[in-house]
């Protein structure tokens, strides 16, 4: 089947076309952003693969459909960038990658926790200049603290079994209970609990209308001073201007984020050249307790070949007009 891939990169393709070998399909690959002024270049794919930020809306797809797509598959596991009740009018097959590697986010996480508190940032810039000085680097310990996780799903359990190892006090915060996070033997909190417990919020959660902005002016004015929040899920889950406000306060102690609510603008390209015009970024990253990476949390050998491997075997089901295991439905 021939299948259009968008926002492709040079390390992902060497990774698909490994897959692709036992699925033979014709794979075209355009390193833009799927939205309405690249939608053209679609036009008689049978199959459109995209990324976290490509634009699916209803007109995007609307112009999919009419240019012969049937099937629009998500190398990612989010899809709150696809317009579902669209997609299944136009009787568009939708699926995604359920999971890939848990161990990869959870793991990126722990490495941004571990960074923001050791100052690690600082002290690599500061060792380059010769310059030795311990002055504002100290940290604490992770032992005996309280770790949120909000979403207990596979990531966020794999996270709080890392947190358990450092020795740390660990609760959660999910509307739907993991019984492997319970497993575990540990407790749930109530909403409105978490912010007031917790030195470190760590959010593995989806995308959804329940869960934007879920961290906001009003929970974090509920955290404890100096608490540390994590977010290696979907930027839309942060109010960014809320946190930049913490931050100035205070009452946060410390930001690390792989994901930014504007990031579509900003991310998988190199920008060192440009001027930057996004103010509220700007302001975000002039911060010295904060650190962002660029999306690249699954981005381990392992989670490329499950992401790829999984979505061509998707694509050869729908070409076999077989189930589609990954299918994602408008609820």
């Amino acid at each position: 089947m021939d299948v259009a891939i968008f926002s492709s990169t040079r390390y992902e393709r060497q990774y698909l076309d490994e897959a692709n070998k036992a699925e033979q399909h014709k794979l075209h690959y355009f390193d833009v952003l799927l939205e309405m002024d690249t939608v053209g270049l679609a036009a008689g794919f049978g199959a459109v693969c995209i990324f976290v930020n490509d634009r699916a809306d209803a007109q995007v797809l609307d112009a999919l459909r009419k240019g012969g797509t049937g099937l629009l598959a998500l190398r990612c596991t989010g899809f709150n960038n696809v317009d579902l009740k669209a997609a299944a009018r136009l009787g568009l097959k939708v699926v995604r990658v359920v999971t890939y590697s848990p161990n990869s986010v959870a793991e990126h996480a722990v490495a941004l926790l571990l960074a923001i508190n050791r100052k690690v940032h600082r002290a690599y810039n500061r060792t380059r200049d010769s310059n030795f000085s311990l002055d504002g680097l100290t940290g604490f310990d992770l032992c005996g603290k309280t770790v949120a996780v909000v979403g207990t799903g596979k990531i966020g359990c794999v996270f709080a079994k890392i947190m358990l190892g450092f020795g740390c006090k660990v609760i959660g915060f999910d509307p739907y209970p993991s019984a492997e996070f319970k497993a575990l033997g540990l407790d749930y909190a109530k909403p409105g609990e978490i912010a007031e417990m917790a030195d470190i919020i760590s959010l593995h959660c989806p995308l959804t209308p329940a869960t934007y902005h879920i961290i906001n002016s009003e929970t974090l004015e509920r955290a404890k001073p100096g608490a540390i929040l994590i977010n290696t899920s979907r930027g839309g889950l942060i109010d960014t201007e809320a946190v930049i406000e913490a931050l100035k306060s205070g009452k946060l102690g410390g930001l690390g984020i792989d994901v930014y609510e504007q990031e579509a603008d900003l991310f998988f390209r190199d920008l060192s050249s440009d001027i930057i015009s996004d103010d509220v970024f700007q302001r975000l990253v002039s911060f010295p307790n904060v650190i962002v990476t660029g999306h690249q949390a699954y981005l381990t050998r392992e989670a490329l070949t499950t992401i790829c491997e999984t979505t061509l075997k998707s694509i050869t089901a729908f070409e076999k007009n077989e189930p589609l295991q990954n299918e994602v439905k408008d609820e």
